[in-house]
C-alpha cells in the first residue's frame, strides 16, 4: 500500500476536508501515515489567511522533501487556490490542486502540474463525505462553503468562490452517519456559516437546521461554528439557551472596536451593536463561552482608534480572543489602502490584545471553581492517569479517572483553573442525564 501523510493549516472547514480526503485516500487502498515519518505522498492542505500561514505552507513543503527525497508533494487549500504560481515554483513541488480538486485527491494524487478550478464560478456546492474522523471525538461537519462579504482585508472569496450551501437533507444524513458511528459531538462549521441557506430554493435559515438537527436528539452535543455578530439572531439564542444538545458556545469575529475602522474594513456593524449582542448572549446563556477575533494595526488605524478597541474589549465578558496581526493580502482592498503601520507598532498592539486575552479566559476559568461541568472525555494518558476533555461551553478540563471514560460525557467538580484550563474531579454518583446528553448545558 502506498503512504500518503497529510498536514492541515487553518479553519475548521480544512480540518473537515482533510477528514473527508483522509477518508477517501483510504477508500481506494491508501495507507495514511503520520505527517513527520517518510511517505510516498505528502499533502499540504493549505490556509493563506496571512502571510504567516502562505509560510508556514512553504516549510512544510521543505521539510517534506527533506523527509523523502523521492516521494510527491502536492499543495492544497487557499493558498494553492489564490496563488497557485508562487507553489508551483517551488522545486520542491510536484502538483498543485484548488479546493475543488479536494473532491478527487484520490484520482488527482499521482498527477502533475497544475489544476486549480476557477471557483468564483462555482455555484452549487457538492459535499465532500465524511462518515468518521480519525483520532478525533469530536466530528466537524461542513455545511457550507464560500462568502460572499469581500471585506477589505479578506483574501477568503477569493479563495473559497461565492456561498454555497449543503442541502438540509445532506446535512441531516451527514449528522445520522457521525452519530450513527459513535461522534458524541458535531461541530457545524462553514466560511460563512451564518449564510447558510440563503442560496437553496427551499426556504430555509442556519436557525431552522439547526432546529432540525436538535429535534431529530441523533447526537448528545451541537457546536457552533464561528457567526458575524449581525447574523445571532434572538430565535436563535432562545433555541440555544432552550435547548439540551446545542453547546453554550459562540465565536464573533469582532476584528476592531472602532466604528471609523470598522467602516473601513467593510463590516456590517458598529462597535456599540457588539457590545449588547454580547451582553443579550450572556443574559440568555450566563455560563456561555463566548470568543471573538481582533485584528491588529489595520491600515490606517490611529492610536485613539485603537485605544476605542482596548475600551470595548474591557468592559465585555469574553472568554477569549484570537488575535491576528495585519497581513496585507495582494488582491484585496485593504492591500492598497493608505496609512499601513509599521511591523513593530503591530506586532506590539497584538501583544497588548492578546495580554487582554489572557486576562479575559483567566476570569472567566474562574468563575467554575466550584462548579460542576459536563466534559467529553478526548484523551487518557496512561503514564499520568489523567483523563482530558472539553466542557459544553469549551472549557478544557482535566481529572484522574480511566481509559474507559474516553468518548464519554461526566460530569465534573471544578476545583482549580490556571492558564488555558480547568481540573476537577468526578462526581459521585455520575447520574444517567449526564450519560445521555438529555439535561441543560
Amino acid at each position: 500500500m502506498k503512504r500518503v501523510a497529510i498536514s492541515t493549516l487553518g479553519c475548521k472547514t480544512n480540518q473537515f476536508e482533510s477528514a473527508a480526503m483522509t477518508e477517501q485516500l483510504k477508500t481506494a487502498g491508501y495507507h495514511i501515515v503520520a505527517f513527520n515519518e517518510p511517505s510516498d505522498f505528502y499533502i499540504i492542505n493549505s490556509c493563506t489567511v496571512t502571510a504567516r500561514s502562505d509560510a508556514e505552507t512553504r516549510r512544510l513543503v521543505r521539510r517534506a522533501r527533506r523527509l523523502n527525497p523521492d516521494s510527491r508533494i502536492i499543495a492544497t487549500g487557499c493558498y494553492a487556490q489564490v496563488a497557485p504560481g508562487e507553489l508551483e515554483n517551488m522545486p520542491e513541488i510536484d502538483c498543485v490542486l484548488g479546493n475543488q480538486e479536494k473532491l478527487g485527491i484520490s484520482r488527482l494524487l499521482e498527477s502533475t502540474g497544475r489544476s486549480v478550478a476557477d471557483i468564483a464560478q462555482t455555484s452549487h456546492v457538492e459535499p465532500l463525505k465524511l462518515t468518521s474522523f480519525a483520532e478525533h471525538i469530536r466530528a466537524f461537519l461542513q455545511i457550507q462553503n464560500g462568502c460572499n462579504s469581500f471585506c477589505s482585508y479578506c483574501i477568503v472569496p477569493y479563495a473559497r468562490g461565492r456561498s454555497r450551501s449543503v442541502s438540509p437533507e445532506e446535512v441531516m444524513h451527514g449528522v445520522k452517519n457521525l452519530a450513527d458511528n459513535g461522534f458524541k459531538e458535531i461541530v457545524l462549521t462553514g466560511i460563512h456559516l451564518g449564510a447558510y441557506g440563503l442560496d437553496l430554493t427551499s426556504q430555509t435559515s442556519l436557525t431552522g437546521l439547526i432546529k432540525e438537527i436538535d429535534t431529530a436528539t441523533t447526537v448528545p452535543r451541537l457546536r457552533i461554528g464561528s457567526l458575524e455578530p449581525h447574523e445571532v439572531s434572538e430565535e436563535l439564542l432562545n433555541l440555544m439557551a432552550s435547548s439540551g444538545n446545542i453547546c453554550h458556545h459562540l465565536h464573533l469575529p469582532l476584528q476592531s472596536g472602532s466604528d471609523a475602522v470598522l467602516k473601513s474594513m467593510g463590516r456590517a456593524y458598529t462597535a456599540v451593536f457588539f457590545r449588547d449582542l454580547v451582553r443579550q448572549i450572556t443574559e440568555a446563556m450566563p455560563d456561555a463561552f463566548i470568543g471573538a477575533d481582533v485584528i491588529a494595526g489595520f491600515p490606517g488605524e490611529s492610536e485613539e482608534e485603537f485605544a476605542e478597541t482596548i475600551r470595548l474589549l474591557a468592559g465585555l465578558p469574553l472568554a477569549d480572543l484570537h488575535v491576528f496581526p495585519y497581513s496585507s493580502r495582494p488582491g484585496t482592498r485593504a492591500a492598497d489602502m493608505p496609512g499601513h503601520l509599521p511591523y513593530r507598532v503591530v506586532t506590539e498592539r497584538a501583544a497588548l490584545l492578546r495580554g487582554i486575552a489572557a486576562e479575559k479566559k483567566a476570569a472567566f476559568l474562574k468563575r467554575f471553581v466550584g462548579m460542576e461541568l459536563r466534559v467529553l472525555v478526548q484523551g487518557f494518558n496512561e503514564k499520568t492517569v489523567v483523563c482530558r476533555g472539553l466542557s459544553r461551553n469549551y472549557v478544557t478540563v482535566s481529572f484522574s479517572g480511566t481509559k474507559e471514560l474516553v468518548n464519554e460525557e461526566v460530569a465534573i467538580l471544578i476545583e482549580n483553573c490556571t492558564g488555558d484550563s480547568c481540573s476537577g474531579s468526578v462526581r459521585e454518583p455520575l447520574s444517567p442525564a449526564v450519560l445521555t446528553g438529555s439535561s441543560p448545558a
